[in-house]
């Protein structure tokens, strides 16, 4: 099992900002594991439409992404925050989500104010619930949690779009209060409010780096000095992908071929990342065993 051991409170006390890509499939975790980053992303947008093919409108179930937890977390050591969208219901089910995160392996989990059915956070048609009953949702998510003080609750609101930024700023400030560890103020509209967000709070913040959403694209280097803890990419990888594959398969349907299509990787190298060298490896040591 490849990865990073290190747990998120770990991270974030060395106080250097955290970069951590999206993942939405096997691919994209093995990809991103190989390359060293220190955390990863669950995007809950690229999980629903790569496992359902369907929009991140509230559609995917707890089931669906309990079960894409668990498949991603038993593959590395490196922790995992995983999208719990808005808890799949009520209390109860805040509750349950929640114990089933921790169980399949997540490093923590985002929770969100809007009402169901809730909606990717950089398009249009977002509604929130009341902040007291998010704040609830918050307290329910710490008890459930119990003793594992390693498990992160992330407290996201999305009240900056539809509500303005005094508003999100003062739900997040409640939702600090409720017992959130980490806070994520979604979809800012410029870096002026990123600035303000940043020096509003004294603990961990979440900025969400979405190509070609709401929210500019400062530098590592910038989110850092405006106070910001992680930097999530949850679009990248898809995004990446959709693109590829456009250009992969309009190359075979306008060609018939792909002889002079380079922009692959490598065959064997692509396998090894998948795994088949522990394969080989494998038949190599066991070739002189014979069947009895």
């Amino acid at each position: 099992m490849a990865g990073n051991t290190k747990t998120l409170s770990q991270l974030f006390s060395q106080k250097k900002l955290i970069v951590a890509p999206g993942i939405f499939d096997m691919i994209s975790l093995k990809v991103a594991d190989q390359l060293g980053f220190d955390c990863l992303y669950m995007t809950g947008y690229g999980t629903v439409a790569s496992y359902l093919g369907l929009p991140d409108a509230g559609l995917a179930t707890y089931t669906d992404m309990v079960s894409r937890v668990a498949t991603f977390c038993g593959a590395t050591s490196t922790p995992i925050i995983c999208d719990g969208d808005t808890g799949y219901g009520g209390l109860l089910n805040v509750e349950h989500t929640v114990t089933g995160y921790l169980r399949a392996g997540a490093a923590g989990i985002q929770l969100e104010d809007q009402e169901f059915p809730k909606k990717c956070g950089h398009t249009k048609g977002r509604r929130v619930i009341p902040a007291q009953d998010m704040a609830n949702k918050i307290k329910v998510a710490r008890d459930a949690r119990g003793n594992d003080k390693d498990f992160l609750i992330i407290a996201r609101t999305d009240a900056r779009t539809t509500l303005g930024l005094d508003e999100a700023l003062k739900r997040a400030e409640h939702y600090l209060n409720a017992g959130a560890d980490v806070l994520f103020v979604e979809s800012p509209e410029s870096m002026d409010e990123l600035a303000i967000i940043g020096r509003t709070f004294d603990v961990p913040l979440v900025a969400n780096i979405v190509e070609g959403g709401r929210t500019p694209q400062p530098t590592a280097e910038e989110l850092q000095d405006m106070g910001f803890a992680l930097a999530i990419h949850p679009g990248l990888g898809f995004l990446a992908m959709g693109h590829a594959l456009q250009q992969a398969y309009s190359h075979l349907k306008a060609t018939g071929d792909s002889l002079h299509y380079d922009e692959i990787a490598d065959f064997q190298e692509f396998s090894k990342m998948i795994g088949f060298q522990r394969i080989w490896d494998f038949d190599e040591k066991y070739k002189n065993l014979e069947a009895k």
